[in-house]
């Protein structure tokens, strides 16, 4: 029974985590058609934003919305100022990559000077432990593993049933369409970028509350988040969501019966292989949407 609420536990825990790091990446995807290489340090401008705010006495609940709103303006000025001038040229996929990686060491390094590369921690969601089926696990997990769903659960709602969420999803779908109808293309890119940002924070403070933050904290989530959406498949946003769990689950499992050493090279062997037999992902189709 341990070794089975360990694997349950660990799976549903990194699987939250996975799905909070990808979602952001493959809206991207999805709603215009280029990698954003700034995901990484996205997640830990939010969890540094979120720590100085802290310093200052503000109560972790008032931090969270703020940190959230001020990273979404942050995505939206990073779309207005790298992204959207390159918008309509033939090779932009190339030329987003090499400009968003040029400003990710931008802020990396910024990051460095301002705060120093001592390393620094944000107080958990919600302090102490706790024991479940023989398996001592932190409340602050805890919390990760019951806000995750709440918020993905959120995004669908909102891509779903609300106006600017269906409009996001007619971008995805047919750019030239949404233009005749009337849409404003370029501010949705713009929405986007922000609620990306924004779930890229948010992903930075739950990693801040459970480990040490650094500059260079968002480089490993940003490849786990890149294997989650190429694993999953382009196409979609629930395609990443559900590839997330499946990974996280995975790598419990690998992690447990092999050890940490050989789990990632049997993560990309099971890519390779996933990609050899269906290279659009396991949950991806053809065409973009945001279904």
């Amino acid at each position: 029974m341990d070794a089975t609420a360990q694997i349950l536990f660990g799976g549903l825990f990194q699987g939250s985590l996975y799905a909070m790091m990808a979602v952001g990446l493959a809206l991207i995807w999805t709603t215009i058609g280029v990698f954003n290489f700034t995901h990484g340090v996205m997640m830990m401008l939010g969890a540094y934003i979120a720590w100085t705010l802290a310093e200052t006495g503000l109560p972790f609940a008032l931090v969270l919305p703020l940190v959230i709103v001020v990273m979404a303006g942050v995505g939206w000025a990073l779309q207005a100022s790298v992204v959207r001038p390159l918008i309509g040229r033939p090779n932009i996929v190339l030329v987003v990559v090499i400009t968003t990686l040029a400003a990710a060491s931008l802020i990396e390094n910024a990051t460095l000077e301002l705060w120093g590369p001592r390393s620094k921690q944000l107080p958990p969601l919600i302090a102490g432990n706790t024991t479940i089926l023989g398996v001592g696990v932190s409340l602050h997990q805890i919390a990760i593993i019951v806000i995750a769903p709440v918020v993905l659960g959120a995004l669908w709602f909102f891509l779903n049933r609300t106006r600017l969420g269906l409009a996001l999803r007619a971008v995805a779908q047919n750019e030239d369409a949404s233009l005749l109808v009337g849409l404003n293309v370029k501010a949705l890119y713009g929405l986007a970028f922000a609620i990306s940002a924004a779930l890229a924070a948010l992903a930075g403070i739950f990693m801040g509350g459970y480990r040490f933050m650094s500059p260079v904290m968002g480089a490993d989530p940003l490849l786990k988040a890149l294997i989650v959406v190429v694993f999953g498949g382009l196409s979609s946003v629930s395609g990443p969501i559900f590839a997330a769990y499946l990974i996280g689950f995975f790598e419990a499992i690998c992690s447990y019966y092999f050890g940490l050493y050989w789990t990632p090279a049997l993560l990309f062997a099971v890519l390779i292989v996933t990609l050899m037999i269906r290279p659009e992902g396991i949950f991806g189709s053809k065409s973009r949407g945001l279904a």
